[in-house]
């Protein structure tokens, strides 16, 4: 591979990421807004997030399917493009019902990209995998940042919310842009042939009948809450508190920006400092501490809080996908495990939001919504404990 090409597949994996947050933490910052527009309950409006994170894990296995049926380039182009199509869509037909396909849209074709980003990478980069699972993590950083502190203002700026829903289809046309650009390089058509290959090679041990995959996915299921959890009702609490909606959208892109740093210092500091358990205990620890500062509800602790909630929202995700990598053999292994955890991980992490907004509309209060942030963190920390370091071979 030439550094021309390894640069276009870089690029290429970056700028796919990009698009597969936006769908979903676009919506945490209007949520309010919505409820009130639609005349829907928390719980209602909460469906809108906890439908594409299911999706993401109901319809992960479908990954190494349509891989083997029409080839990894084919697959990621439709998938970019559906999400773009799903995105958009909710500026001319802004209703409920609407919404809420656009959602699942969204979420299948998310579930299908994932696994297979993280099987090309462990292909093309197994001694750099961390790295680019960095980099991967990186662009979903962006993505969530991006979506998370402009909606507001677009919502400010023109009165509607479907545009500030739907303005981020426009990342899907970068996405398609850059992996046409990397397909047509001839390290993308090696790997294409060698698909083939890799489908037939053995799939190596089964995750489902692996205690330590179990762990991985049960660690993905409550990171994966933790982060869409956060990201979703932290505006909501912030505006409880005070703030206006700017103000809390603000915060939180504060927050998903220190996680971005983080989504791509990590997984370098890992390869110089190893030892997963120890990073897993400590930004996990910070994230308690932050879970504290926000059940004051005092503003400047707020925005306290929301600085070093960063810190775990942007370290769990790429060690999370460093876990199976790290157990596996092979290419193929990886896309099976992958698939089983995040199979059964975004099916945890869509759900327990959903089960915020079902107890804010039984209690009225947040407090209750923090004081489940404190328990996944806390279920994370055991988690890390068991799942201890990756064992030397």
């Amino acid at each position: 591979m030439t550094i021309k090409q390894m640069y276009l597949m870089i690029f290429a994996i970056f700028a796919v990421s990009l698009n597969m947050r936006p769908a979903v933490t676009s919506i945490g910052p209007l949520l309010d807004t919505i409820r009130a527009d639609l005349e829907l309950t928390n719980a209602q409006v909460s469906l809108l997030t906890a439908l594409p994170v299911v999706c993401m894990g109901i319809f992960a296995s479908l990954a190494p399917v349509l891989n083997r049926r029409i080839g990894l380039n084919a697959t990621m182009v439709a998938m970019v493009l559906l999400i773009g199509v799903m995105t958009a869509v909710r500026e001319f037909i802004p209703t409920y019902s609407m919404l809420v396909i656009s959602s699942v849209g969204a979420g299948v074709a998310i579930a299908v990209a994932g696994p297979l980003l993280s099987a090309m990478i462990k292909q093309n980069f197994p001694h750099r995998a961390g790295a680019v699972i960095g980099i991967y993590s990186f662009g979903l950083g962006t993505g969530a940042t991006l979506s998370t502190g402009l909606s507001a203002y677009f919502y400010e700026a023109t009165g509607s919310y479907p545009f500030a829903l739907s303005i981020w289809a426009v990342l899907a046309f970068i996405g398609v842009a850059a992996w046409l650009s990397s397909a047509n390089d001839t390290v993308m058509v090696r790997q294409n042939a060698k698909q083939k290959t890799v489908a037939a090679a053995s799939p190596g041990r089964s995750p489902w009948k692996t205690g330590k995959a179990w762990l991985f996915l049960l660690f993905f299921g409550l990171q994966s809450a933790a982060f869409f959890s956060v990201v979703i009702w932290l505006a909501p609490i912030a505006v409880s508190k005070g703030m206006t909606l700017v103000q809390a959208g603000t915060l939180v892109s504060m927050m998903t920006a220190v996680q971005i740093v983080l989504n791509i210092s990590i997984p370098l500091m890992m390869e110089k400092y190893p030892g997963r358990k120890m990073w897993l205990l400590f930004i996990l620890s910070v994230g308690l501490i932050a879970v504290g500062l926000f059940y004051t509800g005092y503003i400047p602790l707020l925005w306290v809080g929301a600085l070093l909630m960063g810190i775990p929202l942007g370290g769990m995700f790429p060690i999370a996908l460093v876990l199976p990598l790290d157990e596996t053999e092979s290419a193929a292994e990886t896309n099976s495990w992958t698939a089983m955890m995040q199979t059964g991980g975004y099916v945890i992490g869509g759900l327990l939001p959903l089960v915020i907004g079902v107890l804010y509309d039984l209690t009225g209060t947040h407090q209750v919504t923090i004081s489940l942030f404190a328990a996944m963190f806390v279920g994370m920390i055991i988690l890390a404990v068991l799942i201890g370091d990756r064992a030397e071979t």
